[in-house]
């Protein structure tokens, strides 16, 4: 496979047997989304990019180009139902003599295709629908919604102007002119209003209040909330005026925060070993790991992170720091189990098991029980009813 002609044949044959794939797993509903998957050339989105290399020890991203893994097998890998990265710690990558990147944090990515067309599926768009998209990314997702809307509807958000431009052109390249601009996304894009639809392919930790004022009554917002220890979550809210509100949904897929909202870098005072009050702790630090149990912990400590050390020589403890409030909680094994010891306005620990223990005591169900409400003043995340058990949002 030598020729661009063999190239784009090739491409046409991969995406038409992704789309199957996506069918068949039933991401994919629609004649309309299906169209768009089998004609939008993603080979034109991410020429080159890292993919994770599996060797035990330190992650590392190995550089996927045609020129390292030979034409074939790169457009095999680009037409697979896989994230490809595309950006690490916010800095462009030297394409003319890639290396194997370690140590670093992904800013930028292509999402894997089943996430994007589920999102686009769950987006609900229907024909002359304006769409707002906060994250334009590598601009495939933008694509696939320009092919199904046409480009005149659709209008992207993208913060970093290197990952903007590079998108820009591989749009133009593939036959379409969305409004794209570079900026912050919580501020979304007003001259444009009102919108349909609002999608957002990376994740905030509360609903921007510029979004509320941009999508008409009736419309849709669909993001990812995620906090600093954890993503909560895909929530599809409906707008109504000032407010809006909606639900989970069943799984909980990730993206990457948005930049705007990153954890500040210190991640607070470690405290003191005599700091703080000492107490038994009815549950250890698993509780910050487990699925069910750290979504409720996100939710109960949103502006803490946790780490695990060992103190002095002696056992491991975890530290929980919150870095708004400079509030902590240390975890220590006793013979018994574990002791905690709070100190801070917050007591993080307290409000941790009391939320878990909320949850179970509904039945320990999944994230597709939550739902969220939104207005100008305050957003809350709420179990089983607006009426429930709630956790305000971080404003």
């Amino acid at each position: 496979m030598a020729s661009e002609t063999d190239i784009e044949t090739a491409a046409a044959d991969l995406r038409r047997r992704l789309a199957r794939q996506l069918e068949k797993d039933g991401w994919l509903r629609s004649p309309q989304w299906r169209a768009a998957v089998e004609a939008v050339p993603r080979h034109r989105f991410i020429p080159r990019f890292y993919r994770e290399n599996h060797a035990t020890g330190v992650t590392t991203w190995d550089p996927v180009t045609q020129e390292t893994v030979g034409k074939e097998k790169w457009l095999r890998l680009v037409y697979t139902d896989e994230t490809w990265m595309t950006q690490f710690d916010g800095r462009d990558i030297d394409w003319a003599d890639p290396k194997p990147i370690s140590n670093a944090t992904p800013t930028s990515s292509s999402t894997l295709p089943s996430l994007v067309v589920r999102m686009l599926e769950d987006l609900d768009v229907q024909d002359g629908m304006n769409v707002l998209e906060i994250g334009t990314g590598t601009g495939y997702s933008t694509a696939l919604m320009c092919h199904r809307l046409g480009s005149e509807r659709v209008t992207s958000v993208e913060t970093d102007e290197g990952v903007a431009r590079r998108a820009g052109h591989a749009l133009t390249g593939s036959g379409h002119t969305p409004h794209l601009l570079v900026g912050d996304g919580r501020v979304g894009h007003p001259d444009g209003a009102p919108y349909d639809r609002l999608i957002a392919t990376c994740g905030f930790r509360s609903i921007p209040p510029a979004w509320l004022e941009q999508v008409r009554p009736g419309g849709l917002i669909l993001t990812t909330l995620r906090g600093w220890m954890r993503s909560l979550g895909l929530v599809k809210l409906i707008v109504t005026g000032d407010s809006a509100s909606g639900w989970f949904s069943e799984d909980d897929p990730s993206f990457m925060i948005a930049r705007q909202q990153d954890a500040p870098e210190s991640l607070g005072m470690v405290p003191a070993p005599d700091d703080g009050t000492v107490r038994k702790a009815v549950r250890g630090p698993e509780l910050l790991t487990s699925s069910g149990s750290g979504f409720m912990a996100q939710l109960a400590a949103p502006d803490a992170r946790f780490f695990s050390m060992a103190v002095d020589g002696g056992p491991v403890s975890t530290f929980l720091l919150d870095s708004v409030t400079d509030s902590f909680a240390v975890l220590a094994r006793t013979d018994g189990g574990w002791q905690v010891r709070q100190g801070g306005p917050r007591r993080l620990w307290d409000a941790i098991e009391s939320a878990v223990a909320t949850w179970e005591e509904h039945g320990s169900p999944n994230t597709a029980a939550f739902g969220v409400t939104v207005s100008r003043h305050q957003q809350a995340v709420w179990l089983g009813n607006p009426n429930g058990p709630q956790w305000p949002l971080p404003s």
